[in-house]
């Protein structure tokens, strides 16, 4: 790679490593390029043989950074493998082997290591007043254990009820008789810069109370529900008025059965077929589950229906959502995929796919990303609902748009081209 005079961009170091850089002379190492990346956790000084750059950096200034102070609201099975993985992937560098399941090391200028909860509050009794490490483990979680948590130091407070807990869930749990906490005074305490809320998908009033308190703590909010927080236009201008960020709402897996639908359709209407109808059907195991199917079924329906209709530039019968709760599938769901449609001459093609996940890790990675974004829009004192990584990590985003076109709104926002 060949350099001219002046600023030059570098598009492929690493995953979404937008890096701008300027050339400099130094004393001890001759020509260098002083680069700075949006994703990347440090600066780097890159030395320079005649106008051709060496494959490796050979200094790197870190960034002094105090971390990313994140509170968790509702210890479930996707806090449970937030929690796993930051210490699975504590070490892990990018493009290197360990990096399997994850999909960026560094986003937005921080690594995973950097994500430090501070705060996690639930009702349960089997978990409040534990250890983080601990609750994460406790009754009726039943994710994979793929990482040994050390203590935290962090103990699960008692949060406000609300609608949090309906009666099919206290199948599974008993409500804790400790006092519930002040959640304002609580996430100040710990200095909490961003609330995660984690809560079952029907939960609207609970949800709407952690928005309210983090909106009252000066903390960011990152709704992992389908209630309308972010695509709320009265709660984004709540948020915009105080310059704090918000991001949502529900979130998206990895790879679940609404991320694989949107891709199977893009592609489709890329290849110039025509889809006449489809359905994506999921049944599974788990509190979520449970929850989804028999109070939020709509909800979930009508969210997912309308993530997977973004994918095509015209109307057609889609139907997405939860069919039915296993209890023995513990944390695993099966999602079913149809997809009739019409290809060349008119001819006929039929689509019918079954994929089986275990859906607790399956939003983690996503939920890496949309803290580290939401840090970055701190930093930048951006405030309201943020269009990018809303449409990047969830179903029910604030301006919907193609999984291609969220991911460029993405690098834009990354690079600072893009407010939110």
């Amino acid at each position: 790679m060949t350099f001219g005079r002046g600023k030059v961009v570098l598009h492929n170091i690493g995953r979404l490593n937008f890096v701008e850089c300027d050339f400099s002379q130094s004393q001890k190492l001759g020509k260098v390029l002083i680069c700075q990346s949006w994703q990347l956790n440090y600066s780097m000084v890159i030395k320079l043989k005649g106008e051709r750059m060496l494959e490796e950096p050979i200094a790197r200034e870190a960034i002094k950074m105090n971390g990313i102070k994140v509170a968790l609201v509702g210890i479930g099975n996707v806090a449970s493998a937030f929690v796993q993985g930051l210490e699975y992937y504590k070490n892990v560098k990018s493009n290197s082997e360990e990096l399997v399941g994850l999909g960026y090391a560094d986003f937005a200028g921080f690594h995973v290591n950097d994500i430090k909860v501070v705060a996690a509050f639930d009702v349960v009794d089997s978990k409040v007043g534990l250890d983080l490490a601990d609750a994460i483990f406790a009754s009726p979680n039943n994710v994979m254990r793929f990482a040994e948590v050390p203590k935290t130091g962090v103990k699960v407070q008692k949060g406000e009820l609300h609608d949090g807990v309906d009666d099919m869930l206290m199948s599974l749990v008993t409500i804790s008789t400790k006092p519930e906490v002040d959640v304002v005074k609580a996430l100040k305490e710990a200095g909490t810069e961003i609330v995660v809320n984690l809560l079952p998908g029907s939960a609207e009033n609970a949800s709407q109370f952690y928005a309210q308190a983090a909106l009252d703590a000066g903390c960011a909010f990152i709704n992992g529900t389908p209630i309308p927080i972010a695509s709320d236009i009265e709660w984004s201008k709540k948020f915009e008025e105080k310059k704090i960020p918000l991001v949502g709402d529900d979130i998206q897996d990895q790879l679940g059965s609404t991320v694989l639908h949107r891709n199977i359709l893009q592609l489709l209407v890329a290849r110039g077929v025509r889809v006449d109808k489809s359905y994506q059907l999921d049944v599974g195991g788990g509190a979520e589950s449970l929850d989804s199917h028999y109070r939020g079924r709509m909800r979930k329906r009508g969210v997912k229906s309308s993530a997977i209709s973004q994918d095509l530039p015209y109307d057609a019968p889609l139907v997405a959502g939860s069919s039915d709760y296993v209890n023995f599938m513990d944390n695993s769901r099966d999602s079913y995929f149809y997809i009739l449609g019409r290809q060349f001459g008119g001819a006929p093609i039929k689509i019918d796919i079954r994929m089986e996940v275990t859906d607790g890790p399956n939003a983690a990675p996503i939920l890496f990303d949309a803290v580290r974004g939401t840090k970055l829009a701190i930093r930048r004192g951006v405030g309201g609902a943020l269009e990018s990584l809303s449409a990047y990590g969830f179903k029910m985003p604030p301006a919907p748009t193609t999984m291609y076109r969220a991911e460029r709104w993405v690098e834009e926002f990354l690079l600072g081209k893009r407010q939110s």
